[in-house]
């Protein structure tokens, strides 16, 4: 049972009156409104940059939907109706000012010499999401390879430097693809005024999205086998191969510590030295951000087998890896991603 049913079905004990449904009928709603739940957790997750913030706004969305229903008079279509519900709960939360980032928007990176591991709030970061809550399926090529480009972190990331309702307009009209006109009934403004906006988030984009990863949908045969020769590597711990399959310049961060590093040697440095104990790990692939993705795996220190450690976010530009970002809060992000809670001694990831 979805939480909305859930929630509903509390809400309609207490008496129908709270959304007009009852029965059949909330059943019915029920349906078409989990219907747009993927979607709109994509919309949330691009406005907050946050997974779990994104499935609060949505679940709050669908919510107030259910409980208003019998006020939705069909004059939009039910979807611009949830959208404009989403926005004004996106808004909400964003007037708070907080806005995540990645540690290469506050930081520069850090020689390995001076490589401290310094953690900072939960709140601070940009988060990662796996595919299949934010993408919803779509026949059309082009409009799958959109919604793919539209999650990866460095584009979220940027989106974060917008105002929240430049953020929004720029998500409708350049991702979603809706008209001037319906951009600007949904936020009550001008045509005017939401052309406006949409020319300053282009310019703000363009200044803040900087290096964009290589498009993976699919991945094609030179992808993948850089992707089966990377996990190879990683797994054998054998920096050389590692080396030869990074960009010079490629980049390595590591949420909630804001250390990151750059270049191929401190990458690698870093690895036999602070990250050392990461030796003999299994990668497990995971569909994140519209990007390749592993869940990373390290031996047990205390026992056989392997426990969670970060889910990575690969970057792939020009034939190589140019970014791998670790997000260690595994609590978090592994049962997230429905991902088990430890792999057994004999566990092999390909």
């Amino acid at each position: 049972m979805s939480d909305l049913t859930t929630t509903t079905a509390t809400d309609a004990g207490a008496g129908a009156g709270a959304g007009g449904t009852d029965g059949a009928g909330a059943t019915d709603v029920d349906a078409r409104l989990e219907g747009h739940r993927t979607e709109l957790t994509g919309y949330c997750y691009r406005m907050l940059g946050s997974a779990f913030e994104a499935e609060d706004a949505v679940q709050d969305t669908l919510v107030r939907a259910w409980r208003n229903f019998d006020k939705f008079e069909g004059r939009s279509s039910l979807r611009s109706w949830l959208y404009r519900i989403a926005t004004n709960v996106c808004l909400d939360m964003l007037n708070a000012g907080n806005k995540r980032a990645r540690p290469v928007d506050l930081t520069g990176p850090t020689p390995l010499a001076q490589a401290a591991l310094s953690p900072r709030p939960e709140n601070v970061w940009l988060e990662p999401m796996p595919d299949g809550r934010i993408l919803p399926t779509v026949q059309d090529p082009a409009e799958a390879a959109v919604a793919r480009e539209s999650v990866r972190l460095a584009f979220v990331a940027a989106l974060q430097h917008l105002p929240p309702k430049q953020r929004a307009v720029l998500i409708l009209r350049e991702v979603l693809a809706w008209k001037a006109a319906e951009v600007a009934e949904l936020l009550e403004t001008s045509v005017a005024s939401v052309n406006s906006a949409l020319q300053r988030a282009r310019a703000t984009l363009t200044e803040h999205e900087g290096r964009v990863p290589d498009a993976a949908d699919p991945l094609d045969e030179e992808q993948q086998k850089l992707l089966e020769r990377y996990v190879k590597a990683f797994e054998g711990y054998d920096m050389a191969a590692l080396t030869a399959l990074l960009h010079e310049d490629a980049v390595m961060t590591m949420p909630p510590f804001d250390l990151w590093l750059q270049g191929t040697s401190d990458i690698t440095g870093f690895m036999t030295t602070i990250g050392v104990a990461c030796a003999g790990s299994r990668l497990v692939p995971v569909a994140v951000n519209g990007s390749p993705g592993f869940a990373h795996y390290k031996p047990d220190p205390e026992g056989g087998g392997f426990v969670p450690w970060a889910v990575q976010v690969i970057d792939v530009q020009d034939g190589a890896v140019s970014g791998m970002h670790c997000f260690l809060d595994v609590e978090r992000w592994f049962p997230l991603f429905g991902l088990p809670e430890r792999l057994p001694a004999a566990t092999d990831a390909g």
